[in-house]
């Protein structure tokens, strides 16, 4: 049995292999990781680690690091650096599957791949622990990130045999974990560092990677078999496309562009929002001040319901032959995630007299904005691991990931922009930006679809 081959036929779990589960718990400890970041990394800057310039000192290679940033940006601010670092960030996380994708690929092996990211991010979360290794700590984390991510996902279609009609919902499935981490991780991490500090909310999810790469050891059975490399031969890996394979791989890169419109939007929603809720937004509720990383949670929550939902109600659509193809689904999944982010310029309009809206606004927002994350973001993984040549999935799935990487960029430079620009500004330019994506995708699906499209012999029965 070759790498890509799916394991030997065992009992199902819930209708799906058990594999599945093996990576979707996997994933859950990586998205903990991420989720619990991405709610905190900004305020601790911002709220504690920027404002003590002995702290700043203590970390080792801050001052080179500042100045090289400065020198590309100019002089930043508090807020400005911590945008541009987080920006930084998720780019990294985001883009360094496509080198891990390669090397999974090519190199190490899927699971070799997996373990070595579980260990090096694992060790960057400890190392949040301390001042000084702050800057460290992220690297350790971002080269992990790339192992585990480009290795662990795309072992998912290697679950399924060709023709298997559950592999077209086995992302919405997989992505569960995704929507589970972040809900979970804010909640824990938040409440964790408001007790013990910032610090101890970031180790958290060290001892959750442990966890993670000790199911992923114990679930192996269940996963598809690695192929042996071999020396002074051609691997698969390296034979020629066809071209049926060379149409597709030319229509997922022209797809990219779609996908970085959405990224830009939701990186925000990473990156500045906790800025703005923390300034903009009554967080008090019956005299409880909410933190504000809890408010993340609801983008773990949210997906996990109207995945659900969405499934059932595709799948009665199905029956009579109405559910839309992927390339609709992601169309109104950017419209829609557009008109929410939308919803935020609104806020001046139903803040009180202390200038802060209530916390029904970004609850709102949440609410509908992932259900247009569900309409978008596990259907291009689905389409990008079904139209993939199998030799190259690791490193297009990689490729599909860079699209957030190139937004986090982009995101990280308009957070600059959120000190020069009315809230209301900020966010109606990134609506504009997720659903004029919405409307391209909308008037070339056609021609989309005519570069996606499996040969008859493929398609799912």
């Amino acid at each position: 049995m070759t790498q890509g081959d799916p394991p030997q036929p065992q009992r199902d779990l819930l209708g799906q292999p058990r594999g599945l589960w093996v990576l979707a718990g996997t994933e859950l400890w990586d998205r903990i990781s991420f989720h619990g970041m991405q709610a905190m990394l900004v305020l601790y800057m911002t709220g504690e680690l920027l404002l003590d310039q002995t702290r700043l000192q203590s970390i080792i290679g801050y001052s080179t690091y500042r100045g090289a940033l400065e020198t590309v940006t100019g002089p930043l601010s508090n807020t400005a650096l911590a945008t541009q670092t987080f920006g930084i960030y998720i780019a990294f996380v985001s883009g360094l599957p496509l080198l891990g994708g390669w090397l999974g690929d090519r190199l190490l092996g899927r699971r070799l791949s997996v373990g070595a990211g579980a260990a090096l991010m694992t060790a960057g979360h400890f190392c949040m622990a301390f001042d000084p290794t702050f800057l460290i700590a992220l690297v350790l984390i971002m080269s992990g990130a790339g192992l585990l991510r480009g290795n662990l996902s795309a072992q998912v279609k290697s679950l399924y045999r060709k023709g298997d009609p559950r592999e077209i919902n086995a992302f919405q499935y997989y992505s569960l974990s995704v929507s589970f981490g972040g809900f979970i991780a804010p909640i824990v991490s938040g409440a964790v560092a408001a007790v013990w500090g910032w610090h101890a909310g970031f180790g958290v999810a060290g001892f959750g990677m442990l966890l993670g790469f000790g199911l992923y050891l114990a679930g192996g059975r269940h996963l598809p078999a690695e192929t042996p490399r071999r020396s002074g031969t051609t691997s698969v890996a390296h034979q020629a496309l066809t071209p049926d394979e060379r149409r597709r791989v030319i229509g997922l890169f022209l797809l990219w562009p779609i996908s970085v419109c959405f990224w830009i939007a939701q990186a925000q929603i990473w990156n500045i929002y906790n800025v703005w809720l923390r300034d903009h937004i009554d967080m008090n509720v019956g005299g409880f001040q909410v933190p504000v990383p809890w408010m993340q949670s609801l983008d773990g929550l949210a997906p996990a319901v109207l995945a659900l939902t969405s499934l059932w109600v595709w799948a009665r659509m199905a029956k009579s032959g109405a559910e839309p193809d992927p390339l609709n689904k992601m169309a109104v999944g950017l419209l829609i995630f557009g008109a929410s982010v939308g919803l935020l310029a609104a806020a001046p309009i139903i803040a009180g007299g202390d200038g802060k809206a209530s916390i029904v606004m970004p609850i709102l927002f949440h609410l509908f904005s992932n259900l247009g994350w569900v309409w978008f973001t596990p259907v291009v993984l689905a389409l990008y691991a079904a139209r993939s040549p199998e030799r190259w999935r690791g490193t297009l799935l990689g490729f599909n990931a860079l699209s957030l990487s190139a937004a986090s960029i982009i995101s990280g430079w308009m957070g600059g922009l959120y000190e020069q620009l009315a809230p209301s500004s900020f966010w109606l330019i990134n609506a504009v930006i997720c659903s004029g994506a919405g409307v391209v995708l909308l008037l070339t699906r056609r021609p989309f679809g005519r570069l996606l499209a499996l040969p008859p012999e493929s398609q799912p029965t």
